[in-house]
């Protein structure tokens, strides 16, 4: 007798007397040929409990399906009450669930055994989450079928999920029920019926969705890393720097991707900085490749360097995880694997500082390390820097961040080469931080402007709809009140304008209400839903609101970008989702994957998309934030205007308030002034800019604003 009758089952295994694991798991998956299996939650962790098992499985064919549910947090779950796209609530719960899995070696590991499953065709992986209505729910049965070459079977039910815990800490039981049993015969035919009916989505009430694929290309990714870096081999783990998910292996040179073609204003920009001694500040607008520009620039330096006989090392800062998170992607493409720095000190000091150990001992070499401005800022990579051996090269994306008093101090002087990377490198009202900004890195090599950038073909064209919003009375009253306060404390505007972003004093507090009265002016949203209606059955639109909620409002309303999610999710039915910081890194890739490929028509953001985030198949924007700061409307002009396949131009919906009946005429004047700002620099290079300039035109001539 061979097979699942060989094992001598008993009918129930329960913790307190058996070894779910080793008496009942294992030995099925030793002779069993196909396993299908339904549980609460999934982990890596019960697999590599079973490896012996596996691997059997494996050798003679095996094939298994899983059902499971992700594990929703509270935030999801509110989410898919609110009408999110539920699709991607429930993939950025499972790259959430992998990229915690990540953290340390030994699970690595075993999500690379995972993933070498996945990719050989023995594990499939489905999704399941209970729906009713607008009621959402976690899918908790749990059943698993066993069957091996001869055709017998083995269906069960109980209590453990598929997770380490569940098998080995918690305390479970599972009843079997065995098909060469009579009695048991049609218990099995029963569930491995209810099986298949979940596989193929036949049961009510619960959505069965395919495994992401970012996840599973995730997977297979961590297969692959470990395959090449031999993980999992001791020898292999001890000759390399572990650093997060992947082997590091530092000082190899990068090299210029085989198909990257620069435009002429990219090698300009690079011969310029040559010329100027490795130093200087690339004013390069939104979409034009700023990122490749450096890297290359960096590539040619490091040739340089080591035709020299010295290391080299090379920091990268950028403002936020994304854009470190970027860098680390596009630094691929040229053979290097960046240490990322930022986060728990623990995490990556050792493997950094051993990085530059290994490199001062070479002599020569090269090194990448990627970091935030909060991280470069604190002692942890102080102290790294002021260890670096060779010569160091510092990147500063989105530069102008970097001319804060605090952050200044922190860049270091014995950085022999500098490059800044900016769009709008001018410090908005704060001509000393400019001037130190530049003085670090040196003065700007490159300016291409967004009409220049146009004109080359680097960016598309686009078209601009003013969308003119009146305050009503209550609004219009409370700006005038607001305005008069503010020039009872500080005349001056552009004084009172520098003050609001750098204290917390009442004339601040004051000119941040009135900027978020102007965002939140009520009559932008019956514009907005007229907008997004005409466009709803379009993709890749982007919707920026405004921080917070309307100054008038109680504090338990909702925010508007919970207004513009009910909107767009409940009453429009587009897929949709917000891109805040709310949402963690794994699941903002996962939604930028998602809108890519028009999975999500429209993301809604407040500030999260507009410094460094790539969306280039983005191509509708609406504008409900009423933002005067010249670096955050240019920022988020230039997310749609990046080239991509099949995009001919975009369309930008720029929502204006201008003043309503019985205001302050002076006032008024002042609010208008505001708005025009932002209304001129949009028309200036819109394709239809004679149209769009008309509409504000009589406003504009009326209150004496036609030289803005």
């Amino acid at each position: 007798m061979t097979g699942l009758q060989s094992l001598g089952l008993k009918d129930h295994y329960r913790s307190a007397d058996d070894d779910l694991v080793g008496e009942f798991y294992r030995p099925c998956l030793t002779v069993a040929q196909s396993y299908d299996r339904a549980v609460g939650y999934f982990t890596s962790g019960s697999l590599s409990l079973a490896l012996q098992g596996i691997n059997s499985f494996v050798r003679h064919a095996g094939h298994m399906r899983l059902i499971a549910s992700p594990y929703l947090n509270e935030a999801d779950v509110e989410q898919l009450t609110l009408g999110y796209d539920y699709r991607t609530v429930l993939n950025g719960a499972v790259l959430r669930t992998l990229d915690e899995a990540e953290q340390d070696a030994a699970t690595r590991a075993r999500l690379g055994v995972l993933g070498n499953l996945v990719a050989d065709g023995v594990l499939d992986v489905k999704l399941a989450i209970v729906r009713r209505g607008d009621r959402v729910g976690l899918y908790h049965e749990k059943i698993g079928i066993f069957q091996d070459a001869d055709g017998d079977q083995v269906a069960f039910n109980g209590s453990a999920n598929e997770t380490a815990r569940a098998l080995i800490d918690n305390f479970e039981s599972v009843e079997l029920f065995r098909s060469w049993l009579p009695e048991d015969r049609k218990r099995v035919a029963r569930i491995a019926s209810q099986f298949t009916e979940l596989w193929e989505g036949r049961t009510a009430n619960l959505e069965v969705l395919d495994f992401p694929d970012i996840a599973r290309d995730r997977l297979v990714a961590l297969a692959k890393e470990s395959a090449a870096t031999g993980e999992g081999d001791d020898s292999a783990l001890r000759s390399l720097i572990k650093v997060g998910e992947v082997g590091v292996r530092p000082f190899v040179l990068p090299k210029m991707p085989a198909d990257l073609e620069l435009r002429g204003y990219q090698k300009d920009a690079i011969k310029a900085w040559f010329q100027a001694q490795g130093r200087g500040t690339f004013q390069m607008a939104t979409g034009t490749g700023k990122t490749i520009t450096a890297l290359t620039a960096m590539t040619k330096l490091a040739e340089v360097i080591d035709k020299q006989g010295q290391p080299l090392v090379a920091v990268v800062v950028a403002p936020q995880l994304h854009l470190v998170d970027q860098w680390l992607r596009e630094a691929r493409a040229f053979g290097v694997r960046a240490i990322p720095c930022y986060g728990s000190s623990g995490d990556w000091t050792g493997p950094a500082a051993a990085a530059l150990q290994g490199l001062g001992a070479r002599g020569n070499g090269f090194t990448l390390l990627a970091t935030t401005n909060a991280s470069l800022a604190l002692p942890p990579m102080q102290d790294l820097l002021s260890r670096i051996p060779g010569t160091l090269l510092l990147i500063g994306d989105e530069a102008h961040n970097l001319g804060a008093r605090h952050m200044l101090q922190a860049l270091p002087e014995r950085a022999a080469y500098r490059l800044a990377l900016s769009a709008t490198p001018d410090r908005w009202f704060d001509e000393e931080g400019t001037e130190k900004l530049l003085e670090y890195f040196g003065d700007i090599l490159i300016n291409l402007d967004l009409g220049a950038a146009i004109k080359l073909g680097a960016l598309c064209e686009y078209d601009y709809h003013p969308v003119l919003v009146q305050l009503d009375e209550e609004e219009g009253d409370y700006y005038s009140y607001l305005s008069e306060q503010i020039g009872r404390l500080l005349s001056g505007g552009e004084q009172a304008e520098r003050i609001a972003g750098e204290d917390t004093s009442e004339l601040s507090d004051l000119l941040r209400r009135r900027a978020a009265l102007l965002g939140h002016c009520r009559a932008k949203l019956p514009a907005l839903t007229r907008e997004l209606a005409a466009r709803r059955t379009e993709s890749w639109q982007l919707v920026y609101c405004a921080e917070g909620r309307h100054p008038k409002s109680e504090p338990q309303s909702p925010r508007q970008i919970d207004t513009v999610m009910r909107l767009l999710g409940r009453d429009l039915q587009v897929p949709c989702h917000p891109y805040t910081s709310q949402e963690s890194r794994p699941e903002r890739t996962s939604i930028l994957t998602r809108f890519g490929n028009q999975q999500l028509r429209a993301l809604v953001s407040m500030r999260c998309l507009d410094e460094g985030v790539d969306v280039p198949q983005a191509r509708t924007a609406y504008m409900l934030a009423s933002s005067t700061n010249p670096r955050q409307f240019v920022q988020r002009r230039g997310r749609v205007l990046r080239r991509s396949h099949d995009k001919d131009f975009a369309s930008i919906i720029d929502f204006v308030v201008v003043p309503g009946p019985g205001g302050n005429p002076k006032h008024d004047r002042g609010l208008l002034a505001r708005e025009v700002a932002r209304f001129a620099e949009f028309a200036l290079h819109a394709r239809n800019a004679g149209t769009a300039l008309e509409i504000l035109r009589p406003l504009r001539s009326a209150y004496g604003l036609m030289d803005i």
